[in-house]
Formats: structure tokens, C-alpha cells, sequence
């Protein structure tokens, strides 16, 4: 009985000590509200567009550098794990959406379609990616007891890839990619899996080799600056290279620049461009073509003068404030 009396007593004893015996009081912040309304409505402001001007990338045939899956039976052409490398990197820089991929590989296979359909000309890239197959191996391995057994095949690969800027024939990027994969297979007291020759391990190490890589290429091709080309000056309107594919749209503003002068480094024998100077600017009024190799923009100018004098050393890239 005594211990039913204190509980009831202990409760009300504990509702006593939990409540407040004074109002609380208001404090002022040490921020200003003023500038805590500041901070969320900048919290609150969308994050800066990402950038969508898409540059020009050609990807040239990787070649196979390893003693694996050649012979002197075979011909350059019929270099599988090359070209199975470059096809690759190919797929995954058309699907990021973010580059105007060309096709290189084939480029004398490309130029003969072009000449049975009269049609000539080819598309020029800013940055070309070459790269090779530099390690490439198989090994097979595993446990074999009394009444049981494992058998472990793995497949590694290494690719090299480097970034080439097409006017100065620079390579200004390297980077190295490695990849594994491997299948294990095991049996007890004859029951359980006896693995073949499994070719797909390959495949599986050259894609890690290339997902090792290209994320680190992806960066280095965005962080290049856009830029293209003016195909004609009429009076007040510029024609200019690239449309929708390249990320243009109507109403954006580009910048009109004159490219230096080219001059030679007697340090490293290099020929060094002096900075391009800004002529003008230009406002898109319309896109045209069918294609991305092919399409185009309308533009008028909105300030500064294009002199068709000084054309071929004029280029329009982002503006930039």
C-alpha cells in the first residue's frame, strides 16, 4: 500500500519540476532579420544553369598495344579490341548529351560514301580523343580439395586516352583507365557449375576500364571553352556554324572575337596565339539546318562592326559580362 501511495505522489512531484515558472523570454538574433530573409530567399533562388554550349569532339580508332588477340594473320582492320574500346567511349559521350560526337574511326570508308553520293566536305572538331589498349590479360585460378573444386577466370584491362586540340596538334590531357572482371564457379562430389570459356569478360573489363576513365575526360572536355564559326557577313545579319544540336537558341547573346596574332616562342618553339580581342556582339534570330552537322543560326549584330576584311580571323564564342 505504501508503495501505491508514492507512485501517484512521485508523478505529480515530476509534473511540478517540468513546468515553467516564468514566461520565456525573446532574445534577438545576431543576425539581423533582415539579412536572415537575404540568406533563404537566396537559399530559396534556383541553382545557375549548367552549360550547354556543346563543343566538337572526333574520336580517332584506339589501337590494340598488347600482344592479346593478334597475330600475323591479321589485319589492322580487324583490330577487335580497339576498335571495341573506341565504340565505347563513343556510345558513352553520345549519351551524356553533352558533346557533338564525330565519327573518325572510318574516316576513308566515310570520305568513299561521300564521293558515290557527290558529297564533300567534313565537319571539323575542336578536340580529338585518341587513345590505345595498352594491358590486356586472362588468368584462371582457383581451389580444387578432396570432393570439391573452384575455378576463378578474370579478365583486366588498361586503356590510354589523351585529349588532342586540333589547331595547335597539342595534347593537352592524358589519363589512364583500368578495369577487371571476373567469374567464379565451383562444384561439391561432382554436382554444381563447370564454367566455360567466358568471352564476355572482355567486354566487361574493357567497359570498367573506360567507366574508370571518363569521368575524368567528360570534366576536362567541359571546363574547354565553346566557340564557333562566322560563314557570312550581309550588311547587319552574321550567319554562324552551329544551331539547336550545339545548344543555341534563339535570343542568346554571343560575343564577336578577332584571334591574335600567331607568333613564335623561341623558349619552347611553340607557336603562341596572343589574346583574342572582343569586336562586338550578336543577338540569334533564327536557326536553321537539318542536322548538327549541318545547321546554322541567324544572327544580327547589336553592337561593335564586322569588317568581312579581318573574317577569317574572327570566331564567336560565349558572352561573357
Amino acid at each position: 500500500m505504501r508503495i501505491r501511495f508514492a507512485l501517484p505522489v512521485a508523478a505529480l512531484a515530476l509534473q511540478a519540476c517540468a513546468t515553467v515558472s516564468q514566461p520565456p523570454v525573446e532574445v534577438e538574433s545576431p543576425v539581423p532579420k533582415a539579412a536572415q530573409v537575404a540568406a533563404q530567399q537566396q537559399a530559396q533562388a534556383p541553382a545557375p544553369s549548367a552549360k550547354r554550349y556543346k563543343t566538337r569532339i572526333a574520336i580517332a580508332r584506339f589501337t590494340n598495344e598488347t600482344s592479346y588477340g593478334r597475330s600475323l594473320l591479321n589485319d589492322a582492320d580487324l583490330d577487335r579490341i580497339g576498335k571495341q574500346a573506341s565504340d565505347m567511349l563513343a556510345s558513352r559521350l553520345v549519351m551524356s548529351g553533352n558533346f557533338v560526337v564525330l565519327e573518325r574511326p572510318d574516316l576513308q570508308k566515310l570520305e568513299r560514301e561521300q564521293a558515290l553520293r557527290g558529297v564533300a566536305g567534313l565537319v571539323g572538331a575542336d578536340t580529338v580523343i585518341s587513345g590505345s589498349v595498352t594491358e590486356f590479360g586472362r588468368s584462371v585460378g582457383g581451389k580444387k580439395g578432396f570432393l570439391s573444386s573452384t575455378k576463378v577466370q578474370t579478365a583486366r584491362a588498361k586503356v590510354d586516352i589523351r585529349l588532342v586540340d586540333v589547331k595547335t596538334g597539342h595534347a593537352y590531357f592524358s589519363a589512364l583507365g583500368a578495369g577487371e572482371a571476373s567469374t567464379e564457379s565451383g562444384e561439391i562430389a561432382g554436382f554444381g557449375s563447370r564454367a566455360e570459356y567466358d568471352a564476355t569478360l572482355n567486354d566487361r573489363a574493357i567497359a570498367a576500364a573506360i567507366s574508370d576513365v571518363i569521368d575524368r575526360l567528360v570534366s576536362t572536355l567541359a571546363a574547354r571553352p565553346w566557340r564557333s564559326d562566322i560563314l557570312e557577313v550581309q550588311g547587319r545579319q552574321v550567319f554562324i556554324s552551329g544551331g539547336r544540336h550545339q545548344g543555341v537558341r534563339e535570343g542568346d547573346v554571343l560575343a564577336v572575337m578577332e584571334a591574335g596574332n600567331t607568333v613564335k616562342s623561341r623558349q619552347t618553339g611553340f607557336e603562341v596565339a596572343l589574346p583574342p580581342k572582343r569586336v562586338g556582339t550578336i543577338k540569334v534570330l533564327s536557326l536553321f539546318g537539318d542536322g548538327e552537322t549541318s545547321e546554322g543560326a541567324v544572327c544580327e549584330v547589336t553592337s561593335g562592326t564586322i569588317e568581312k576584311a579581318v573574317l577569317p580571323k574572327l570566331f564567336v564564342a560565349e558572352a561573357t559580362p
